[in-house]
């Protein structure tokens, strides 16, 4: 099979691995340069921790491993299976910990309630007070500003591949066709359009307006911190957040414990993750209504490093980057993407919002088995 990809962002790349690994030959279409999207714009984590029991949990877990595997092969993705912790600080927090180690599917996940000291151990730079702390072994991290380049490098290595930048998609063309702004035609046995957070345009065209929103978030990276920081950090405020931490002990925390009144503005957690530079990649906030501020904000930031730095129990590095991206997400948020057929032969895949790096693999790897390569 010929198999053409419009998109180069992780979802996009990860179709075309799919395709090259089942022995088919690529043509991988992407409007820019390289991709500077959500794909290049988040932490790089492997974040099985919060998803959803059911669907969301089997593809996170099923993309791990993947991830994993294809990490073994490409090097230069910077692979590493670190986990993560959770820092709790009361006795709301502690429970909600204690919920989620309760789980039928804790197991799975990795979960495993630690004491104070024994978080220490685990990631020893964590100097700052907590009680205890929500261990997720199934977690990891790649590098997303390499992500995408090394496994270029490998898919091109394979003679099968070919990557055709600075080329805009402007209209499918029949069957398994599409035309690009230089006015060549691309034709397939089959065409995936992985368009990420760009929802106008062609997409409209092709699909109409489908059930997908669009979400606006910051972050910032520091200055290497001078020490490892040896798993990924979130904060309690991440229980409000991902799904599977919703229990009874949430709703205790939720009413008795408010949120940082910046927190709450810019619906923020915090994660963490050190970069293989040893800088620290922090965030993150939400916004859904768009149209988004071009600009960022400071409250945030300075919210951020004040939790950092009560975890870490020293100033934080200097800040080097700021900035912020946008990505897609089904309005659905139990819907792990959506995926639909918009004429014979092309398939639009898109929104799998905040876990389009965690879930790729296992997202390109289902839409190969239903289009059967």
């Amino acid at each position: 099979m010929k198999v053409i990809v419009v998109g180069a962002g992780v979802v996009g790349t990860m179709h075309a691995w799919h395709a090259v690994e089942r022995g088919h030959e690529v043509v991988h279409i992407e409007r820019e340069a390289e991709a500077r999207g959500a794909s290049l714009r988040n932490f790089g984590q492997i974040w099985v921790s919060g998803r959803a029991g059911g669907e969301e949990l089997d593809t996170a877990l099923r993309a791990r491993e993947l991830w994993e595997g294809i990490g073994a092969r490409v090097p230069g993705l910077g692979f590493r299976a670190i986990g993560s912790l959770t820092p709790v600080r009361n006795a709301l927090e502690l429970a909600v910990a204690e919920a989620a180690v309760a789980r039928p599917d804790a197991a799975a996940r990795g979960y495993e309630l630690l004491a104070a000291d024994e978080a220490r151990a685990v990631n020893p730079a964590l100097r700052g007070t907590f009680e205890a702390a929500l261990w997720c072994g199934r977690d990891a991290a790649v590098e997303p500003r390499l992500a995408q380049l090394a496994l270029r490098e490998a898919l091109l290595a394979t003679g099968r591949y070919t990557f055709l930048p600075n080329r805009e998609v402007r209209d499918v063309v029949g069957e398994h066709s599409v035309r690009d702004d230089r006015g060549e035609t691309h034709t397939g046995d089959a065409v995936v359009l992985c368009t990420g957070a760009w929802l106008s345009g062609l997409v409209r065209e092709v699909a109409g307006e489908i059930p997908v929103r669009r979400v606006r978030l910051q972050m910032m990276q520091t200055a290497p911190l001078g020490e490892p920081l040896t798993t990924s950090v979130a904060d309690a405020d991440s229980f409000r957040y991902y799904p599977a931490y919703a229990s009874p002990a949430l709703d205790a925390l939720n009413e008795g414990q408010a949120q940082d009144p910046t927190a709450a503005a810019h619906k923020m957690q915090l994660l963490m993750v050190q970069r293989l530079d040893g800088g620290l990649t922090i965030g993150d906030t939400h916004e859904y209504e768009h149209p988004f501020a071009f600009d960022t904000l400071e409250d945030p930031y300075e919210h951020l490093t004040r939790v950092v730095e009560s975890f870490l129990g020293r100033p934080l590095p200097k800040i080097r980057r700021r900035w912020a991206g946008v990505y897609a997400q089904c309005v659905d948020t139990s819907r792990v993407v959506h995926r639909q057929r918009v004429r014979d032969g092309v398939w639009l895949v898109t929104g799998p919002g905040g876990r389009g790096m965690t879930c790729s693999p296992a997202i390109a790897e289902t839409t190969a088995n239903e289009l059967g390569w």
